[in-house]
């Protein structure tokens, strides 16, 4: 989603707003990117855990994770005059990937937030990209107690494009969060430009 800021001040005619997702396995830290780096109140569908949906969700490794995201989770930051990023993060579960489709449509981008405690979590969201062509950069949200990895073991274990930018970021800060979206506009304006030039040529 490329459009006019609304809300742009006097003089500023080419604000933009960009649709960016925030996507990743079940407990990986999207609610929490989300709530740490929007300067709205952040809009959340948030429900508790259920006895029903144990039998369906992986709850391993995030045995303290009481809710869990239904439909989305929206937030706005303001990169630099002129530039909004629109934050959409999807949910984790398998159960609600229908969701996905809809959320995808026209976003400039995708950040996939990991957790090298269950990598694996993140492989969907990684194919789900990939596979749309739609230009992502994996976050590995650096949770205490976990073992280090540096971005390029993560990124042979996650066998990403070459190219594919890897950053290592903790979802509960303000700075680091805004970062990864920093990094994410690059390389998707990078994507974007050479598609363009390609479709030219």
């Amino acid at each position: 989603m490329v459009s006019e800021h609304p809300d742009a001040p006097d003089g500023d005619t080419a604000a933009l707003a960009l649709k960016i997702l925030v996507a990743g396995g079940f407990g990986v830290g999207k609610t929490t990117l989300v709530g740490a780096v929007s300067e709205i109140r952040p809009l959340r569908t948030e429900e508790l855990l259920s006895e029903a949906g144990q039998l369906v969700d992986d709850t391993d490794g995030v045995n303290q994770k009481v809710t869990t995201t239904v439909a989305m989770d929206f937030g706005r930051i303001t990169i630099r005059s002129g530039l909004s990023l629109y934050l959409f993060g999807t949910p984790g579960q398998d159960r609600f990937w229908f969701l996905w489709d809809e959320l995808s449509q026209g976003a400039l981008g995708a950040v996939v937030l990991a957790d090298t405690r269950r990598l694996e979590a993140c492989f969907p969201a990684v194919d789900y990209f990939e596979h749309r062509h739609i230009p992502f950069v994996v976050a590995v949200n650096c949770f205490s107690g976990a073992r280090a990895y540096g971005a390029h073991d993560v990124s042979r274990a996650l066998d990403l494009d070459r190219g594919t930018p890897v950053v290592l970021c903790d979802a509960r800060d303000r700075d680091s969060g805004k970062e990864v979206l920093i990094r994410l506009v690059e390389y998707a304006g990078r994507m974007h430009t050479a598609r363009l030039l390609d479709s030219v040529g």
